[in-house]
């Protein structure tokens, strides 16, 4: 018998072990990969540690929560999405900037865009030079490879916002890339 996107996700609203893992086989890695994307994600905080906690939030939760699988993945990483953005601000609050005691910045080491893609992961330099709302569309739809629609949920944006903000983001990529368009 075929079970369907629905029944995995009232199993998991009633406990079922084999449900949750279905759910994370779906949603865990993709999470994860959201997260190591995110720019602004604490230097002291991994992206599994945020993962990992947004799993907890999510299991103590789900009886909140309603819809498919899809949706549970694009309610996965709004729930990571607000745990990162908590984490931001606790940081800004306690004035914790590792780079800034450091005193050295990349630009001071004579470091390029492409010496900066290299010692970083490309992917991250990229998303960091679009504003956070392409980033994080970009990061959603492009990176982890969500629906607009999911993707709009998951942001708290229209279809349509996030249909410009990807367009932009990707524009204005294609321009630091110097492709043409």
């Amino acid at each position: 018998m075929a079970r369907s996107d629905d029944d995995v996700v009232i199993r998991a609203r009633r406990g079922d072990e084999d449900a949750w893992r279905e759910l994370y086989v779906a949603h865990g890695r993709r999470l994860v990969v959201w997260l190591g994307a995110a720019r602004d994600l604490d230097a002291a905080t991994g992206a599994e540690d945020v993962a990992a906690e947004a799993w907890t939030v999510a299991a103590t939760k789900i009886g909140e929560f309603e819809g498919s699988v899809d949706d549970f993945g694009g309610w996965l990483i709004s729930i990571a999405r607000n745990l990162v953005l908590n984490n931001r601000r606790r940081s800004q609050r306690r004035q914790t900037y590792a780079t800034e005691d450091a005193g050295v910045h990349l630009e001071d080491l004579g470091m390029t865009p492409e010496a900066r893609a290299v010692e970083d992961d490309a992917t991250r330099w990229l998303l960091a030079q679009l504003s956070r709302r392409e980033a994080e569309v970009i990061a959603c739809i492009d990176v982890v490879g969500l629906d607009v629609a999911t993707t709009a949920r998951a942001l708290d944006m229209s279809a349509t916002a996030v249909r410009v903000a990807r367009h932009r983001g990707l524009g204005r990529l294609r321009t630091i890339l110097g492709e043409s368009p």
